[in-house]
């Protein structure tokens, strides 16, 4: 599994032209998944994202979680994030898993970031063409994938 995470101050997804969903304070965590990933993946990245301390104290140092600070979660697949871009001018998304597998674990997240969180989590539509919309606080971005654990 792979992460794009980035601190929000506010971000929200569109389908058809309408909020389906929105959150303030927090994160918004856009994933892919492989056909290699496992629940042991999304296990220890659902503890990863809860606990990273990306948000400022009273000393405006990054010391606080998303739970620290009682933010929300915005979890968005997206499959581009497994593009294979080594040959040619065109991503080759082989390495991206088909709905069939990828709606499973995909569900699956959604209900381990919930059970790490203590409350529900805002999602996407899987599948659906999605406008995200967001203020990225800082800016904080970062990389995270359970592949390659840094």
């Amino acid at each position: 599994m792979r992460v794009v995470l980035q601190r929000v101050s506010k971000a929200a997804v569109k389908v058809n032209g309408a909020i389906t969903a929105a959150i303030e304070t927090g994160l918004l965590v856009l994933l892919g998944i492989e056909d290699a990933d496992t629940k042991d993946d999304l296990e220890w990245l659902s503890n990863k994202i809860v606990n990273l301390r990306v948000f400022d104290d009273e000393a405006g140092v990054m010391n606080l979680s998303v739970k620290d600070v009682d933010g929300d979660v915005l979890l968005v697949s997206q499959f581009t994030l497994h593009a294979s871009t080594k040959k040619g001018n065109r991503p080759s998304y082989i390495k991206a898993s088909k709905p069939e597998q990828a709606i499973p674990l995909y569900e699956q997240m959604i209900l381990q970031l919930q059970e790490d969180m203590g409350k529900k989590i805002s999602t996407g539509v899987f599948g659906a063409d999605m406008k995200v919309e967001l203020l990225n606080n800082g800016p904080v971005t970062i990389v995270i994938d359970t592949k390659n654990k840094e």
